[in-house]
């Protein structure tokens, strides 16, 4: 038994080897520039949380604000200049913030093309053209594929060598820690896998959140005379959360002599959500009506997703009530032990 998982953890081991000999200037490029989109990630993250400290701030007033600004300390300067840093040296060529664990994924993917063209794949490359649009979609999907699969045989090679060294003193420990290192990497692969699938449905969510708003303010400017690009623009810099930042990218695509209808079919791809859809299909089928047809749209779009956000908000209400029941139940049944217990116990003395 001791010698087969030797064997295993050592034909694991050699294959990631071999693979990382492999490994070419086109796969340090293709993780160096994953890595430079996770970096940017990363920095508009912070600055997003940083914008949000500041509009906190900007509600207090002398002792309090100062107070507050002590609490929340300087923001994230330093962490974002240090991920700036970074992407500088990896546009230079300077490789060593790039992990080498996934390398031999991307070796794997450049020689056998039916990983490219397996459904894994595809549906990932579809959320991720949601998350991070065409542009770097196929770069990403490359990124978590790579991860998916050279974790496993890294993992697995570790697991393996651990289990037959604690094997020598105890079987039942060794066994104990293959099986648990066997089902930790299959958690972390199907976690790597799920995490793209949570992102993409809470970025659906919170631009299905943040669309009323949107189109209430967006039909307020048309309907006031502005053409619709201006309109778009002024609300898309009006804001910045998820729906709003995929409207700036719309308008710096018209600024960019985009046709229109390139444009917001691309807002349609990235957004993905009912709501979206038939605003970007209603612009682009007014676009040679002018704005007193589109203002109307607009209005009514405003309207529908007003009442759909209601009963959204109803009925996530009502999924709440039903899952605060089982806590109330216990609640019932500690508070009823609690009453009984004093009387079973004074019954027992007599």
């Amino acid at each position: 038994m001791i010698t087969a998982v030797v064997a295993l953890a050592t034909a694991m081991a050699f294959v990631w080897f071999v693979l990382m000999c492999m490994v070419e200037n086109e796969d340090w490029t293709a993780a160096a520039y994953s890595k430079v989109l996770d970096n940017i990630e990363a920095i508009n993250k912070l600055r997003a949380k940083d914008a949000a400290s500041r509009g906190k701030l900007a509600d207090y007033y002398g002792a309090a604000a100062a107070l507050m600004k002590i609490f929340s300390g300087r923001g994230n300067a330093k962490e974002i200049e240090k991920l700036e840093v970074q992407n500088s040296l990896l546009k230079k060529g300077y490789l060593k913030q790039v992990g080498i664990f996934a390398m031999p994924g991307y070796v794997l993917l450049r020689r056998f093309d039916v990983l490219g063209k397996s459904g894994i794949h595809k549906a990932i490359l579809a959320k991720n053209t949601e998350l991070y649009g065409k542009k770097h979609a196929e770069n990403k999907t490359r990124q978590l594929m790579a991860k998916l699969l050279s974790y496993p045989i890294a993992g697995m090679a570790f697991s393996f060598a651990l289990g037959a060294s604690v094997m020598r003193y105890s079987s039942a420990a060794g066994a104990a820690i293959l099986s648990v290192g066997t089902a930790l990497m299959l958690i972390l692969v199907y976690a790597l896998y799920d995490e793209v699938s949570d992102k993409t449905n809470k970025r659906r969510a919170a631009i299905a959140r943040q669309f009323p708003n949107m189109a209430s303010k967006l039909a307020l400017l048309v309907t006031s005379g502005m053409i619709m690009a201006k309109a778009w623009k002024e609300t898309a810099y009006s804001q910045e959360s998820e729906l709003y930042m995929e409207m700036r990218k719309t308008s710096e695509e018209l600024d960019n002599l985009v046709s229109p209808e390139t444009a917001y079919s691309a807002f349609i791809n990235r957004c993905n959500t009912k709501e979206t859809s038939k605003l970007a299909s209603a612009i682009m089928q007014n676009l040679s009506k002018g704005n007193a047809e589109i203002g109307s749209l607009l209005r009514e779009l405003a309207k529908e997703a007003w009442q759909e956000r209601r009963h959204t908000a109803k009925r996530d209400s009502e999924k709440a009530n039903s899952k605060l029941i089982i806590p109330a139940m216990l609640l019932f049944l500690a508070i009823l032990l609690i009453i009984m217990a004093p009387l079973v116990m004074n019954f027992a003395n007599f």
